[in-house]
């Protein structure tokens, strides 16, 4: 009997330290099991974040280098309509209460714009009426509501055809010929003239509204090679009508018996009064009257101005914002063609006097100031 006590007393902490075991190695599995659900949750916050990222590179705001727009769109156009790009440059996306965000580029754009049509030091030169003429510079295409203001001489050739092909005039861009672009019973293009006021109103209200510019002194030169000195379209009327009626009233050496040179077409277009030549030239004037005048941007306010120098940029962002990158291409950029040439502008105005320079850009200022081009000190001191 002595015997059996300690015996007892034996299995009593041996039973113990087995509950203990397992009681312990429960609590291990528990931990183990705990930890994997953490470890897969935090996979998955963190799969989540690397997609988001992938797909939005941009999305930290520290930077500031996109700003939210609520006014910007156009009304009318709801945000499902609009496809957004996935590069960093140019990007734009929708983001919580579907605000619209846009690269910081085109939203200053658009600002500068606003900016300097209120200055009324320039309203002379930054404000025109919204007239027929204007109104027959804008091509319409319907089906996709865009409105396109074509400024002569910054590439506009390859936006008509961009906008023949969503028309349906022709199913690429490759297939139409060069002759029906600018012909425009055959073209498929519609221009805003040839609607009522009131449709004017809403298409100018409710649509994606863009043009292109480019340095406004390149584009003088650009004009005067492309019509008075190469001329690639057979247009004879500019070297037989045009040009004699500037050389009339412009060409200071009467006995200089050269065709046109640029330092007449200089003048002409710093003349502050040019108008009476312009009203002899007709339609002809729009590869070298202002920005102003053929789109009227302090009175229609346009969703995107494109410039002429970041074209391999601006074009495939206009199309995402038109909604219609998935329906055709702007074809393809030749390397350096966009670039500003600024040894090219220095020979062609080598020989032009201070003074009808000073008197162009008297001229061109409000383009100059409206779009962000530097003023060409170069030239006019």
């Amino acid at each position: 009997m002595r015997n059996a006590h300690p015996q007892g007393s034996a299995q009593a902490p041996a039973g113990k330290i087995a509950e203990w075991l397992i009681f312990d190695n429960m609590h291990h599995q528990w931990l183990l099991l705990a930890a994997c659900f953490w470890v897969i949750f935090m996979f998955m916050v963190a799969s989540k974040f690397i997609t988001l990222t992938f797909k939005d590179p941009d999305a930290y705001s520290a930077r500031q280098e996109f700003l939210f727009l609520t006014a910007v769109p156009d009304a009318g156009r709801s945000p499902g309509e609009k496809r957004f790009p996935e590069e960093l440059k140019p990007t734009g996306k929708m983001v919580s209460g579907s605000r619209l965000v846009q690269p910081l580029v085109y939203v200053q754009r658009l600002e500068l714009i606003r900016n300097v049509c209120g200055e009324e030091a320039l309203r002379n030169l930054s404000h025109t009426a919204v007239s027929k003429f204007v109104l027959d510079r804008i091509f319409v295409c319907d089906k996709h509501k865009i409105l396109f203001c074509q400024t002569p001489k910054v590439g506009n050739t390859q936006w008509k055809k961009v906008l023949i092909v969503l028309n349906g005039a022709f199913p690429s861009i490759e297939e139409i010929p060069e002759n029906v672009v600018h012909d425009h019973e055959k073209n498929g293009l519609p221009r805003l003239s040839s609607f009522s006021d009131v449709e004017i109103q809403k298409r100018l209200k409710t649509y994606f509204k863009f043009f292109i510019v480019r340095d406004p002194f390149e584009r003088l030169i650009s004009a005067f090679k492309d019509k008075f000195v190469h001329n690639p379209r057979f247009e004879p009327w500019y070297r037989h009508e045009i040009a004699p009626g500037i050389i009339r009233k412009y060409r200071r050496n009467r006995t200089e018996t050269r065709g046109i040179q640029f330092e007449d077409f200089v003048r002409y277009l710093g003349d502050p009064n040019h108008r009476w030549l312009d009203l002899q030239f007709g339609d002809h004037i729009i590869h070298w009257v202002t920005y102003v005048e053929l789109c009227a941007p302090c009175e229609i306010k346009y969703s995107v101005i494109g410039h002429h120098e970041t074209l391999e940029d601006d074009a495939p962002y206009i199309l995402r914002e038109a909604g219609i990158d998935h329906l055709v291409s702007y074809p393809t950029i030749p390397p350096g063609i966009t670039v500003y040439n600024r040894t090219k502008v220095e020979r062609y105005f080598l020989g032009v006097s201070k003074r009808d320079i000073r008197r162009l850009y008297a001229r061109f200022e409000g383009d100059f100031k409206l779009f962000g081009y530097q003023k060409p000190e170069f030239l006019l001191n």
